[in-house]
């Protein structure tokens, strides 16, 4: 048998199943679309879902992927097996109500048998243990000896996720031989051990499950089929573990090079050399689907993987920053299969980089707080770290519990692992009952899940703001409806439409349907499964029927203005690229008649020069008067153009590229201005951070910019109206005003200390003598701390050597000062002991050094009995 790579399998597999008639199909990005119950696409159906159910018609009825997927349900567990991993690619092949049982049990056969050259006396079926026809299949067609076909319950064979398609499934093992067993008598097919491993599942929708237990028969029966890349490789190279495929093994190379340690030596390192190998697959793999490293959702599990790829890299004593480097060998090894991972390549490296950075700053902070917990425990004579404690190390600083352990065990603690489990318990607990209500698709459930599949709109909206259609369907907010009466609120759907949805950042249009006298005001335009183009909003007068034929308008100055906004967002992504690198890729946008919003990847706050240049840049090219233009071409002549295209998007085989002269050209489904003068002018009007990594821009052109100086005019002048001048001379008065108060407050201040220095009245008759050492310790009334110290060098200038302690009720609290002149201190005062002792009288604390020292209280009236506590503390300081 042949040893076929990685990448020559996913090749032969997907030329296999199109030369079965099946469309092969690129994989779809990691983030699922439209379908709110997964936060990451973990199998190869997942992502079509809605050709399973009938909510959109399948470009073909029969499919082929290999689909890219991640599942981190057994996180804890990677690195410590050679089986688990979260990364992984997905075989399949799918039929949409086209063949069924028959041909993917033959196919599946052939493929293994024939093409990968598999031996057939190794290979053994199982099939769900009420599935005749499969059994008979397997038996009377392919040849399979009865004693070699196992039967499995609805555990093992049958393949359900609550209410919805369901239905038994036929599974494909490969005998690995003795050495990958574990010798007890009667292994065989479905024994825990590695002998026996599954390659192929075969599923066969054909029930529709209520929710309830019940199963009727479904009308369009499927075929869903997956095999792990990585577990067929691992069969067909005749290795140990996926670990040991040829990719993974140069990934596992690097790592071990980078480390300087080798494979198989020590167990633990094993572990830190798999999960590194594994975790910096998945993270690589996510960027490139524009997953960026946040706090929640998809953005934290991404977070994770990298901050344990990183403290592996640690503990196997890699030094400085790695991963970028392991990222390469990644893209190395998979850029043939998925070639957007070579295009974002420096935009994975600055993410892995930026996040490595923080994380190893993260991780000395933590490692800080985890010493200061350590010091509690010893001072509370405890020996175990509560869960609570070991749950905010993990949560906020990044620690594994794992590692918290490791620290703590090597000084002789514990960790209440309960208290911590229960801890996470309430977090997940939280984020559930967060969880919005979705239907099967994992969308939310809605009137438009009713309406017929094969219902689509085409925009003719480019070139022309009205329109005459027929209606195709109308909805109320609840229900479809065959007419809309006046004052009700609906969706209205058409056969073409001028009217925008909400797309690529770009509001929906506004404006209005009339019909014979009725009218219907469109609020909002929506984008639905299927081609599908929604007009949101009430019927004011008449009646509206399905099959109606209706004019449609969309408001003319609110697309002008939006048309304004985005054409502006182009200029500005290719301003950005120019002054601040080819790294700024757009993270999103939103496009409205009133102004712009670009989110784009950048990795600091822009400084005002640059937004300056990005700004002159983008009027310089508004001044030019570009011609914006557009064409339909394939995905690949746009890529060659030097079009940029939208992070994490899927395009179709014709894409629309935009030009504004030759200074931007990019892929874009929106609508523009006829030429960048028509714009008039741009202004940006902020700058921030939203999330790390991502900065976002709120700019305004044309109109909007007119409207923004108009207010600035006017608050000006409300200015120059309150400080009693013209706007010409703000700024002079301001300056006057600035002068005239830096006089006062010098004044102010010479007054206050006069005022301090009147109530302490003449001083030489105060001052007491304490074992030969001047004391001067006096009351003043509402004078602030710094009034004091102001206060106590004049008064220790007096006294000439002593101490001296001032007493202030200032605001219903208590200042204290305390001063020691050098011969004091000689002879034992001390200012810091004296103030602490005093403060205490009067319901406060404070201290400071020997000859000076201040504090506070609260107790107002105890200020006497604290200045009489300072003349017994003096006593028993002098020798």
């Amino acid at each position: 048998m042949q040893k076929y790579g990685v990448n020559e399998l996913r090749k032969m597999f997907l030329e296999f199943f199109e030369g079965k008639g099946h469309l092969a199909m690129k994989s779809f990005s990691l983030v699922p679309h439209n379908d709110k119950s997964l936060l990451l696409i973990n199998s190869g159906m997942a992502p079509l879902k809605p050709y399973f159910t009938g909510a959109e018609v399948p470009p073909r009825r029969r499919v082929t992927t290999c689909q890219k997927c991640i599942r981190t349900g057994d996180i804890e567990n990677v690195g410590k097996t050679a089986r688990h991993g979260t990364f992984f690619e997905m075989l399949g092949n799918f039929s949409f109500g086209d063949y069924f049982k028959r041909e993917a049990i033959h196919w599946s056969w052939e493929f293994l048998t024939e093409v990968v050259g598999l031996d057939p006396n190794r290979l053994y079926p199982s099939v769900y243990q009420e599935d005749d026809e499969a059994f008979k299949i397997w038996n009377e067609e392919i040849g399979i000896a009865p004693e070699r076909i196992f039967r499995f319950g609805k555990e093992d064979n049958f393949w359900e996720h609550g209410a919805g398609p369901c239905g038994p499934c036929s599974e494909i093992y490969y005998d690995r031989g003795e050495k990958y067993g574990c010798g007890k008598p009667g292994c065989t097919v479905g024994c825990e051990c590695d002998r026996y491993m599954e390659v192929w599942n075969n599923v066969f929708t054909q029930f529709e499950n209520d929710g309830e237990g019940h199963y009727t028969e479904l009308v369009q029966k499927n075929i869903d089929t997956g095999m792990g890349l990585e577990r067929l490789a691992v069969v067909v190279q005749d290795v140990d573990s996926i670990f040991d495929v040829d990719t993974l093994c140069t990934l596992r190379n690097k790592v071990c090079e980078l480390a300087h340690v080798e494979y198989q030596k020590d167990d633990a390192k094993d572990v830190s050399i798999r999960l590194i190998t594994d975790h910096i697959r998945s993270a690589t793999f996510m960027i490139s689907d524009g997953i960026m490293p946040t706090n929640e959702g998809r953005g934290y599990v991404l977070r994770r993987l990298i901050r344990r790829a990183a403290r592996h890299g640690r503990l196997l004593g890699i030094e400085g920053k790695f991963l970028a480097i392991l990222s390469n060998t990644v893209i190395e090894g998979s850029k043939d299969g998925y070639p957007e991972l070579e295009e974002k390549k420096d935009f994975i490296f600055q993410v892995l980089t930026k996040e490595e950075e923080q994380f190893n700053k993260t991780i000395d902070q933590g490692l800080r707080i985890l010493e200061e917990l350590e010091t509690e425990m010893k001072e509370k004579n405890e020996t175990e770290l509560s869960g609570e404690n070991a749950f905010k190390l993990y949560d906020t600083y990044g620690f594994p519990l794992d590692l918290t352990k490791e620290i703590l065990e090597e000084k002789g603690y514990t960790i209440d692992e309960d208290g911590f489990k229960s801890a996470m318990e309430e977090q997940r607990n939280k984020a559930r009952t967060a969880r919005e209500v979705t239907n099967y698709m994992g969308a939310d459930a809605t009137v438009y899940d009713q309406i017929d599949a094969e219902v689509t709109t085409e925009f003719v909206g480019y070139d022309r703001l009205v329109h005459e259609s027929k209606v195709t369907v109308l909805t109320t907010e609840e229900e479809l409806v065959d007419a809309l009466t006046e004052d009700q609120k609906g969706t209205i759907f058409v056969e073409e439409t001028p009217f925008y949805a909400t797309m690529g950042g770009q509001e929906g249009d506004t404006g209005v349907i009339t019909c014979n006298g009725a009218e219907f005001v469109v609020e909002d335009t929506i984008k639905l499964r299927g081609g599908k183009v929604g007009h949101v909003g009430k019927l004011t007068k008449g009646m509206i029927k399905t099959g109606d034929v209706v004019t449609l308008s969309v408001n003319a100055k609110e697309r002008a203005n939006t048309c304004k906004n985005h054409s502006a967002t182009h200029l500005l992504q290719k301003a950005l690229k120019t002054v601040l690198g080819a790294h700024v890729e757009q993270k999103g946008s939103l496009v409205t008649p009133d102004r712009l919003r670009f989110d784009f990847a950048h990795f600091q706050a822009m400084t005002a020069e640059e937004m300056e240049r990005v700004e002159a840049i983008v009027n310089e090219e508004i001044a030019e008067n570009l011609p914006v233009e557009t064409q339909i071409m394939s995905i690949e002549d746009a890529k060659k153009s030097g079009a940029m295209a939208l992070f994490g998007e899927k395009y179709g085989d014709s894409v629309r590229v935009v030009s504004m002269g030759d200074f931007s050209r990019e892929l874009c489904g929106g609508t523009h201005v006829p030429n960048t003068g028509v714009i008039t002018t741009f202004k940006i009007v902020s700058e921030a951070g939203v999330a790390a990594g991502v900065r976002r821009i709120e700019a305004l052109t044309g109109d909007g910019v007119f409207h923004y100086y108009k207010e600035v005019e006017k608050k000006l002048n409300e200015v120059a109206g309150a400080l009693k001048t013209t706007p010409a001379e703000v700024l002079e008065k301001i300056s006057h005003l600035q002068a005239e108060m830096k006089a006062l407050h010098s004044e102010n201040e010479s007054l206050k200390a006069k005022m301090a220095q009147d109530a302490v009245g003449d001083v030489m008759e105060q001052v007491k003598e304490i074992k030969g050492v001047k004391f001067l310790a006096v009351a003043v009334e509402d004078v602030d701390m710094n009034g004091l110290r102001d206060l106590g060098d004049q008064m220790k200038e007096k006294i000439g050597e002593g101490v001296v302690v001032l007493a202030s009720v200032n605001g219903g609290k208590v200042n204290l000062l305390a001063m020691a002149t050098d011969s004091a201190l000689k002879a034992g005062a001390h200012a810091g002991n004296l103030v602490k002792g005093m403060a205490a009288v009067v319901g406060g604390g404070g201290g400071g050094r020997p000859n000076m020292a201040q504090a506070g209280g609260k107790n107002p009236e105890k200020v006497p009995e604290a200045l009489e506590k300072a003349a017994e503390i003096l006593e028993d300081q002098i020798k």
